[in-house]
C-alpha cells in the first residue's frame, strides 16, 4: 500500500513540475476578458538609429550626367553568383574603429551617432561644396545595409543573421531562425544591445501583447537575443505529459528492479 502510494505521488509531482503549460507557449497573448481592437502605434525605432562601429552603409549616389559621379558609387567585385550579402559586404562603407567611412575622392568622412538621413545631408553638402554645384540634379541615398543580429540559446537554428530591411520586430527575427524551441523561455527574452558607451541587457516577455509597445520588440543592428532554457529542460524530466509519464514509468520499473534485486 505504501509503495503504491509513493508511486502515485512521485507521478503527481513529476508531473506537475515538468509539463509545460501552453500559456508559457502562446506569443502575445490578451488578458482574459479584454481585447485589443485599438490601433497599436507603429514604433519608429530604427528611424532613430545612431551609427556605431562596424555598422555597414549601403550609399548610392546620382545625378543628371551620371560620369561624374560614377567614381563615388563601387563597382561590386563579387561573383555573379554572389548572394546579397556578399554583394554588400563588398561594395558597402563599413564605420571604421574610428566612426569614419571612407568615400572615394571625398576621404574620411565622420558619421559615428549620426543617423542615416544625417549622413545623407552631410554628404550631400560635401559634395555640393567641392565637386557639384545644384544645377547638377544631385540625388543621395543612405540606407543601413539590412540588420544583423545574432540570436543564440534555445533557437532551432541559432546564429548570426541579416534580413535586408530597414525595420524588422524581434518576432520575425525569431521567425526567421527557425522559432524558438520548445524548452525556451518565452516570458524571459534577452536582447543585449550596443551603445556608443558600451552594452546593456534589456528583458521582454513575448508572450504577452504589451510586448508590442516594449521598446525592444523592433530589433537594432548587432542586437545579440538569447533565449534561455525552460527549468522543465534542466530537469531532464520531459516537457509533455507523455515524456513525463514515460520518465516515471521508467523509474519505477528501476526502483522495482532494484527492490527485487535486494529482496532476494
Amino acid at each position: 500500500m505504501r509503495f503504491s502510494s509513493l508511486v502515485i505521488v512521485l507521478f503527481l509531482v513529476m508531473s506537475a513540475s515538468s509539463c509545460i503549460p501552453t500559456k508559457r507557449l502562446t506569443y502575445l497573448q490578451e488578458k482574459e476578458g479584454t481585447a485589443t481592437e485599438g490601433l497599436i502605434p507603429i514604433q519608429k525605432i530604427n528611424e532613430e538609429y545612431r551609427l556605431q562601429t562596424h555598422d555597414l552603409l549601403s550609399i548610392r549616389i546620382k545625378a543628371t550626367d551620371q560620369d561624374l559621379v560614377g567614381i563615388f558609387n563601387p563597382i561590386s567585385d563579387a561573383a555573379p553568383s554572389a548572394t546579397g550579402e556578399e554583394r554588400l559586404y563588398n561594395d558597402g562603407f563599413v564605420v571604421d574603429i574610428h566612426g569614419n567611412i571612407r568615400i572615394p575622392t571625398l576621404g574620411n568622412l565622420r558619421v559615428i551617432g549620426l543617423t542615416v538621413e544625417e549622413v545623407r545631408v552631410k554628404m550631400e553638402e560635401a559634395l555640393l561644396k567641392d565637386y557639384l554645384n545644384e544645377t547638377s540634379g544631385l540625388f543621395v541615398t543612405v540606407k543601413l545595409a539590412g540588420i544583423r543580429y545574432t540570436i543564440n540559446g534555445e533557437i532551432n537554428n541559432p546564429g548570426s543573421n541579416i534580413i535586408l530591411r530597414n525595420q524588422i520586430t524581434i518576432m520575425e527575427a525569431i521567425a526567421n531562425s527557425g522559432d524558438i524551441m520548445i524548452t525556451g523561455d518565452r516570458e524571459n527574452v534577452i536582447v543585449i544591445r550596443q551603445y556608443p558607451l558600451g552594452q546593456k541587457v534589456h528583458h521582454i516577455d513575448l508572450t504577452t501583447i504589451e510586448a508590442l509597445d516594449s521598446p525592444y520588440y523592433y530589433i537594432q543592428p548587432n542586437d545579440l537575443i538569447l533565449i534561455n532554457p525552460l527549468p522543465q529542460k534542466a530537469i531532464g524530466s520531459g516537457t509533455t505529459g507523455l515524456q513525463s509519464f514515460t520518465t516515471v514509468v521508467s523509474i519505477i520499473t528501476a526502483l522495482v528492479t532494484t527492490i527485487l534485486i535486494l529482496t532476494r
